[in-house]
This record gives C-alpha cells, sequence and structure tokens, in this order.
C-alpha cells in the first residue's frame, strides 16, 4: 500500500500554517502534522501597500522553519500558496525570491477565485456531511484578512458567488479609528456590512431563504473547537455574540481559552456571521475547521488520482458561468446547442489542437458567455462582453483563464489580435496565447452554424478526413444560411487549424 507524505503552506494575512498529510487510497487523507506562526502580514499590506521588514524576516524564519519539518517527515511534495495579503503588495516578486533563497520553498500567488475554490474543496474533504449540508438552500461564507466571500448553492449546485472587502483585518483598521464605546460594536459593525450585504440579499436571494451556512475561517474555528462543536443554530450564535459584548475581551478569551490578541478578531467575526444568518434567515451554522491547506492536500489527491472527486466541481463552474449569464439575459437553449457543437468540434480535432480537458472547459464557458455583452450594448458587444467576463468572479478560474475565456468571447465578435500585434496589459503568455486562437476559431465556426438560434444542427456528426472537417447534419433542414455563414468563418479557422469546415447534409 503506496502512502504518500503531502505538506500544504498556507501565507495568511493574519498567520502562516502548515499541515503534514498522509494520503493513501485505502485510507485517504491523514492529518500527520500541523503548526501555525501568528504573523499579522495582512494589516502592512492593506495599509501601505508593502510588508514591514521586520515581518519580512519574520516570514522568511518561520518558512524556513517550516522547511525543516517537511524534511523531517520526508515529504515528496508540497504547495505553497499566498493569499490577499500577498495580491495587495507592490512588491510581491523582490520579497518571494527573498523567502525562496532563505527557506528554499517556491511559494505562488492565487488569485481570490482559486483560493476560494480551494476552501471550497477543503469543505468538500468531509465528504458525505458536505454533500449533505448542501443538498438544502446553502451559503458558503468564506472569510478572509482582506475580503470575504459568499457563495450559494441551490440542489446541490453552486448558483452564484460573490466577493465583498469586508475581511476582518480591513474591519478591524476601520473601527479602530472610530471613537466609540464596547457596547457600540455591534451596531458599528453592522453598519459597515450592511449596505453591501443587503445589495448582495437584493441582487441573489430576493425573497428566499438559504437554510444552511457554513463558514470558512481562521477565527470562529477556534470558538467552535473550543465548544466542541462544529454546529450551532441561529439563535444560540445571536446569544454567544451578545454575551461576548457584555462580558469583555478578556473574560471571552479566557473562557474559550483563546488568546487575547486574536480576540478582537474572533469577535468581529462572530458578529459578521451572525449579521449574516439573521440577513439570510438561516437557521443552521456549521463551522466544519478546516482551512486552506485542507483544499490543497485534496486538489493534489484529486489530481493524482489517489482519492476519486467526492463533489462534481466543473459541474458548479459551468452552473456559476450558466448564471451568470442569465443575470444579462442570455438564451439558455442556444448556450446549451453551442455548447454541445463547441464539444463536438474539439472532440473532433483533439489531435490537432492537442488542447486538454481544461481548456475543453474554458471553451464550454465562452460557449454559456459568448454575447453576455448584448445586455449592455448590442453594437459593442465585443468589448462589452469582455468587460463582463473580466469584472466577474467565475469560481475555479485563475485569472488567466479567465482573461482566456474573455479573450475568445471577445474575439468571436471582433477582428482578431495576433500575438505579435498586441500592446493591451495583460499577464498572457505565448502559449496561453495560442489557446485563446485555437478555442477563437471553434467558437467561431460554432458560432456560424447556429447563426438563425434555431437550433438546426442539434443532430450533428464530426469527422476529419485529409485537410477537411465534414460537418454532417440531418436532412430536411434549410442551411442556405449556414453554408454561407461558415464560408465566411472558415478562413481563421484554416489558418489555426490548417482544415477546411465542410458542411454536408446526410441523405434521407
Amino acid at each position: 500500500m503506496a502512502i504518500h507524505v503531502f505538506g500544504a503552506i498556507d501565507v495568511g494575512s493574519y498567520e502562516l500554517g502548515l499541515k503534514i498529510f498522509e494520503i493513501s487510497r485505502s485510507k485517504g487523507i491523514r492529518l500527520v502534522d500541523h503548526m501555525e506562526r501568528r504573523i499579522d502580514l495582512g494589516s502592512d499590506t492593506y495599509a501601505t501597500g508593502k510588508i514591514s521588514y521586520f515581518h519580512i524576516q519574520q516570514a522568511g524564519q518561520v518558512l524556513a522553519e517550516f522547511r525543516k519539518v517537511m524534511d523531517n517527515y520526508r515529504v515528496e511534495a508540497y504547495r505553497a500558496y499566498g493569499t490577499s495579503a500577498i495580491r495587495e503588495m507592490t512588491n510581491a516578486s523582490l520579497v518571494l525570491e527573498q523567502w525562496e533563497q532563505q527557506s528554499g520553498i517556491h511559494i505562488d500567488v492565487i488569485s481570490n477565485s482559486e483560493q476560494r475554490f480551494l476552501d471550497y474543496k477543503s469543505i468538500a474533504s468531509k465528504g458525505e456531511e458536505f454533500n449533505r449540508f448542501i443538498k438544502d438552500t446553502c451559503a458558503i461564507v468564506d472569510i478572509g484578512g482582506g475580503s470575504i466571500q459568499i457563495s450559494l448553492f441551490n440542489e446541490d449546485k453552486l448558483s452564484a458567488t460573490q466577493n465583498m472587502p469586508l475581511g476582518i483585518l480591513r474591519l478591524y483598521d476601520q473601527i479602530s479609528h472610530i471613537d466609540m464605546r464596547t457596547s457600540q460594536v455591534e451596531s458599528i459593525v453592522e453598519e459597515l456590512v450592511g449596505a453591501q450585504i443587503n445589495t448582495f440579499v437584493k441582487l441573489y436571494l430576493g425573497d428566499r431563504k438559504i437554510h444552511n451556512i457554513i463558514v470558512v475561517d481562521d477565527y470562529l474555528s477556534s470558538v467552535a473547537e473550543a465548544m466542541q462543536t462544529e454546529y450551532v443554530n441561529a439563535d444560540k450564535l445571536s446569544d454567544i455574540v451578545r454575551s461576548a459584548g457584555r462580558l469583555g475581551a478578556a473574560n471571552v478569551a479566557r473562557r474559550l481559552g483563546i488568546m487575547d490578541d486574536s480576540y478582537n478578531l474572533v469577535y468581529l467575526s462572530g458578529i459578521m456571521v451572525n449579521y449574516i444568518m439573521q440577513r439570510f434567515g438561516a437557521e443552521k451554522l456549521w463551522v466544519p475547521g478546516v482551512t486552506l491547506c485542507d483544499g490543497m492536500v485534496y486538489e493534489y489527491a484529486e489530481n493524482h488520482k489517489i482519492i476519486p472527486p467526492s463533489h462534481d466541481f466543473e459541474g458548479d463552474i459551468i452552473s456559476c458561468a450558466v448564471n451568470v449569464s442569465k443575470r444579462y439575459q442570455g438564451s439558455e437553449e442556444r448556450e446549451r446547442t453551442l455548447e454541445k457543437i463547441a464539444v463536438a468540434v474539439f472532440d473532433a480535432t483533439k489531435k490537432i489542437h492537442g488542447l486538454g480537458k481544461r481548456e475543453k472547459l474554458l471553451l464550454r464557458l465562452s460557449a454559456t458567455l459568448h454575447d453576455c455583452g448584448k445586455y449592455i450594448s448590442m453594437s459593442n458587444l465585443a468589448d462589452c462582453s469582455y468587460n463582463i467576463i473580466m469584472s466577474t468572479e467565475i469560481i475555479g478560474l485563475s485569472h488567466i483563464e479567465r482573461e482566456i475565456v474573455a479573450n475568445v468571447v471577445r474575439f468571436n465578435h471582433s477582428d482578431f489580435v495576433y500575438y505579435e500585434e498586441q500592446n493591451m496589459a495583460s499577464d498572457i503568455d505565448r502559449e496561453s496565447y495560442l489557446t485563446i486562437a485555437k478555442l477563437t476559431a471553434i467558437l467561431r465556426i460554432v458560432n456560424g452554424l447556429d447563426r438563425s438560434h434555431k437550433q438546426k444542427f442539434g443532430d450533428i456528426h464530426i469527422t476529419v478526413k485529409g485537410d477537411k472537417m465534414l460537418i454532417s447534419v440531418k436532412p430536411g433542414v434549410d442551411i442556405t444560411l449556414e453554408k454561407g455563414m461558415i464560408s465566411r468563418r472558415a478562413e481563421f479557422f484554416e489558418e489555426v487549424f490548417g482544415l477546411t469546415p465542410v458542411i454536408k447534409q446526410r441523405k434521407s
């Protein structure tokens, strides 16, 4: 029985964490050891855009310590991720280089949507407990130092997600400059978060109630651990928050066995979650006590096929995109048609384009969001679609992947700008730009095949023979328009793939 030893390092806004795991097919994921070191990187970054020299040195020493621990456990593989405090640094590359020189640990900075998706996977690592909790209407409230992410589930599917700059360290910095009594803290925090939470309710909930809430954070988890329970009902949480306001920081911290200096952040987190539960009409709260590190090991084990997937995460990404399209009045029927044809073209030309499963997902997302910009302007569809996609967080996609989708949709409606010609500020490298070209070529052909929006190509068969891509459709359908459209769109497809698309109508 092969046992893999994996290390996960979270360079967070408020602390650095290391978890050592054993992974095997028979026993799944088992936590072997964990360490946390409290270093407030977030307050530096959010205030000045840089981390102080003192904290840089502190973090470097902690990372060197983590390296020794991983060596002692003979860790085979590790992941180290920096989150919002690192993302918002103006000199991140210099600091990360220093840390790598000091510790030998390479840290990747992940986007907000990647971070939240890993947090989401960390809850999924709880298995059946997670699946049971999201069967009813449910929200995941993911609380960080710089922001919070609220993700809504309806019938097991992710329906919406939104990021808001209401992180605990940001809130603490704001209220620390306000002259107020202890008894006023709860009402002040509710005023600070109320406007944005109420807007979220108006946009995504309406009159619906969310029955269950799952909280992922570094704050309330310590309270749940002290209380020896992961579950709290709405009334109990309200009582805890009000009691904390009356008893004062020192007394509550002592009763819960948490450090005095972290109590204020725990209290703010409790106030905010309590307010969200009241506004959502939620009845039950689950604090599973997982961290980003749990998501890292789950993803590693899943990607390396050591454990089977416990949830359809790709389906959640698609579901999220479908709901974005609905918000901008997209046609769900046409999107399904385009997606089906796009997948057929992708699969038929796989040996030529050499793209994989992840790129197929990006193509499906592009088909789903292909005309979202019409909601703003039908004459400036390309740029409006690009801006909507770049401004909309799709949980599970990296920033680069979102930019790929946005460009594929844009170039579907406008002239393609070649890599050598581009002068836009972008992180896209040459390889990613080739992916954009290939997916754009496919989406243009697919869009031409359903130009009339009448779903004539629902029954389609595609084969590649020599330098031709033969598109076979059912008999009895007038495809005069589509033949004309495909001849106009074939030029770029031929340029990218070296194939000429040809429509053939099957005989009766």
